[in-house]
């Protein structure tokens, strides 16, 4: 079984070591805080540098914040890449730009090293094999780091080739912030309209199993171009989303309350709906 190393233990990596320490697959860490760690269960102390970390692991996963970093605990004399060979696989799990994941390629491609792009999500339970990981690799590779994925991951969902699992993740993050924004605007609404704001989030919460999530309709397997039943159904969710978005508008107007993401829905409707 693959011997896995972490560079990087902020909240992802510090979980994901902590993880793999349970499961009996750590190997060594790396972060440049000197006390990074002090206080995970099971965690070896700090290897002196990432090369050492890549001399004792054959699976090594970065998480670092930014695509400079990555490119940093790869390169120089005290790098990953200073280490390698062959049978030595990089897991990516910062969110980094698709150009950026190219740049970063171009080194581990240089050292015949294998690159796995995997976005990760639930990052605050990282530390009970809570992550969410979408892989972006070939099945070689994927076979090769999988054991690793599973040793932390609640989930390991292969997106597809090199890069899909970081477009998946870039995606799902138009996803989160969109909804951030629909929440502002749903609570500056209510807020001006003088509803009682703790009670109305718990209201929120109490309903989203039952309303369904942001992918209900863009989830669904049924193409609405070519199912008349499909189509009928996302044009009654489009009628109601007339009706309802309308409504929000018009209160919008009367308590002097912008609604772009509201107007932008009500625009794409069609869109919106899976029907264009």
């Amino acid at each position: 079984m693959a011997n896995a190393g972490v560079i990087g233990l902020g909240m992802i990596g510090g979980g994901v070591a902590q993880c793999l320490a349970r499961a009996g697959l750590l190997g060594a860490v790396f972060d440049v805080r000197p006390d990074a760690a002090t206080g995970l269960d099971g965690v070896p102390p700090l290897s002196d540098s990432p090369r050492e970390v890549a001399r004792q692991c054959d699976v090594i996963l970065i998480a670092v914040v930014t695509a400079d970093q990555t490119i940093d605990v790869l390169t120089g004399p005290r790098g990953i890449l200073a280490a390698a060979r062959p049978d030595l696989n990089v897991v990516l799990l910062s969110t980094v730009s698709i150009e950026d994941l190219a740049r970063i390629r171009e080194f581990t491609d240089k050292a015949m090293v294998g690159l796995i792009d995997c976005g990760v999500s639930g990052g605050q339970r990282a530390r009970q094999n809570g992550l969410v990981c979408l892989v972006g690799a070939d099945e070689i590779r994927l076979a090769k780091v999988k054991p690793v994925l599973d040793g932390f991951a609640s989930t390991v969902a292969h997106m597809g080739g090199p890069g899909s699992g970081m477009a998946a993740k870039i995606a799902r993050n138009v996803i989160v912030y969109g909804c951030l924004r629909a929440g502002y605007e749903g609570t500056a609404l209510a807020r001006a309209a003088g509803v009682d704001l703790k009670k109305f989030a718990q209201a929120i919460e109490d309903s989203a199993e039952g309303v369904g999530g942001p992918m209900m309709l863009m989830g669904r397997p049924v193409d609405p171009l070519t199912d008349p039943v499909e189509a009928n159904i996302r044009e009654g969710v489009r009628n109601l989303l007339h009706k309802d978005l309308e409504a929000a508008i018009e209160l919008g107007r009367s308590v002097n309350v912008e609604l772009p993401l509201t107007e932008l829905t009500l625009r794409t409707d069609r869109a919106t709906t899976g029907l264009a």
